[in-house]
This record gives C-alpha cells, structure tokens and sequence, in this order.
C-alpha cells in the first residue's frame, strides 16, 4: 500500500494508505474504504486490503484520523472527537474522488461508517462493522479508558510481543505467534530511543470525562434506519458488544448478516483466515447486488 497525503479543512497534515490507485478504472468493482480504531493506525488492514486486493483488484483506502499512524498530531486535542473526524473523513473521501464506497469499519470507524451510511446513503454500497454496534458496553469503554496513551518501556519488537500477549492474551486467545507479531509492527512507531505509540498520547485526554454512570448515547434508530447491507463482526469475547445486541442487530435490520470471531475480544485483529474469507465473501455480495 501506498502512503498518500491530504489537507483536512482546517489545514492539518492526514495520511492514508492506498493499494491498487495507479491501476483505478472506472470499470474497477466499488472501490473499498477502511477506518480503524480509536487509538489505531490505517495499517491494521494492511493484511485485509492485500487479501481483498489478490481475490478482485480494485481500489482500497485506509485513513490514519488525525493524530494517528501518519497523519500529523493536532495542537488541540479537543480536536479529536468524532465530528471533527468525520469532517476529515469527508474531505479525504472528495480528494480521492470516491462518490461510492464500501466501507470496513473497527469499533470507533464503525461509527464513522454507520453515520455516514445515515447521512449520505448514496456513498455507502455496503458496510462491514468490526466489533462495534448502536449500544456500547460500559466495561469495554472503562477498559480503554485505563490503557489508552500508556506504554511500558519496549525496547524491541520480540518485548512488544510479550506485552500485548500478556495484556490482551486472556481475551485472545486464538491468536497464534505470528499474528501477535504482525499486531505488534503495526501497533508501534519503531524510534532510535525505543518503541512509540503510534498516537498521539493526548488522545487519552478525549477519555478524561468518561463516567459510566452516564447513560450512552442510544443509536439503535440510526441502525435501523440504515438501507446498507451490514455485517457485524463480533470478538467472541468482546466486551464492548455484548452477545445481546449482536443478537438484536440482526433481528431489527433486515440486511444485517453475523459473524463471531472465536476466541478474539475487542477488537477483533482481521487476521485470521476464516474472517478474511467471511469478509471477502459478503463484499462480493455487495459487488452482484
């Protein structure tokens, strides 16, 4: 994949990612849009492009919000909410010219996604939602509250390894070694020092007045009102989308098709075969209809 730069609207410096641009048709299948997570770099689905891209060549972007992967860090971190992300998002979308788009979206990208699906229905063929749904759960939230912006002292990627396996091994894992790695060089910005966040820290401050007493907004009505087809990916042992609303999702939305990831959590890597082939297999759904 190739890095690509643009201007968000008020100037900052947004990175992307983009596989199959020099060989772009207009006879080329619908082109495919990726958006991660809160904390996550475009180049967590590096391997899913790549595995798309060699089944049906098309057009595949993963954006960096800004703050993130390559994208520039704003001096304002009350910059990094949702609607300044989704103003960026637009504007990236108008300066690769992408009218129509379907759209792979991870926990916080799958907000991204499903909003944009409300609000322009002509922009989104189809949506593919990683672990993330209209209700959120509250001990999934309190845990990236608890992590988000912190980092031990890594000074090699083997050490990297040996952290996320131990912080997040318990609710992965089916996650083999070499998944773990491939996570690990994507997860860090490599430096002289030591091994980086691949976010700007300040991010964590958007956390700062999370209060899980407080009830959460309630976006069951936007889900619904969606004309997409959707398919919701859930991490077996996800805490952040409960078996009960991944339930409810297919039941209230008739276009909605289902996927757990067995023993993957929040959120699940989009490593392993089986869900690369379930995602390939719905996208070229999308493309016959």
């Amino acid at each position: 994949m190739q890095s690509r730069f643009f201007a968000a609207p008020d100037g900052l410096n947004l990175h992307a990612l983009v596989l199959g641009e020099d060989a772009a048709t207009a006879q080329q299948p619908t082109p495919i849009v990726c958006l991660p997570g809160l904390t996550r770099p475009a180049r967590d689905f590096v391997v899913l492009a790549q595995y798309l891209y060699a089944r049906t060549p098309r057009r595949i972007v993963s954006l960096d919000y800004r703050g993130r992967g390559g994208s520039d860090w704003d001096p304002e971190w009350r910059n990094y909410s949702l609607p300044v992300e989704y103003v960026d998002i637009l504007a990236m979308l108008d300066q690769l010219k992408l009218g129509s788009a379907i759209f792979i979206g991870t926990s916080r990208g799958g907000l991204h996604a499903m909003t944009l699906a409300s609000l322009s229905p002509e922009r989104v063929k189809a949506l593919a939602l990683n672990d993330i749904g209209p209700e959120l759960g509250l001990q999934g939230l309190a845990k990236i509250s608890a992590y988000i912006g912190r980092l031990p002292v890594l000074r090699t990627v083997e050490q990297a390894v040996e952290h996320f396996k131990g912080s997040l091994g318990g609710s992965f894992p089916a996650v083999p070694d070499e998944d773990w790695r491939i996570y690990a060089d994507i997860s860090l910005n490599d430096t002289p020092e030591r091994l980086r966040l691949s976010y700007d820290p300040q991010l964590a401050r958007t956390m700062d007045n999370f209060d899980p007493a407080k009830p959460l907004p309630d976006l069951w009505e936007l889900f619904q009102g969606l004309t997409a087809p959707v398919l919701a990916l859930r991490g077996e042992n996800s805490d952040l989308l409960s078996p009960e609303v991944f339930a409810r999702m297919a039941a209230v939305h008739p276009r909605c098709q289902t996927h757990v990831v067995p023993g993957q959590g929040h959120a699940p890597l989009l490593l392993d075969k089986p869900t690369l082939e379930r995602i390939a297999a719905f996208i070229d759904e999308a493309d016959r209809g």
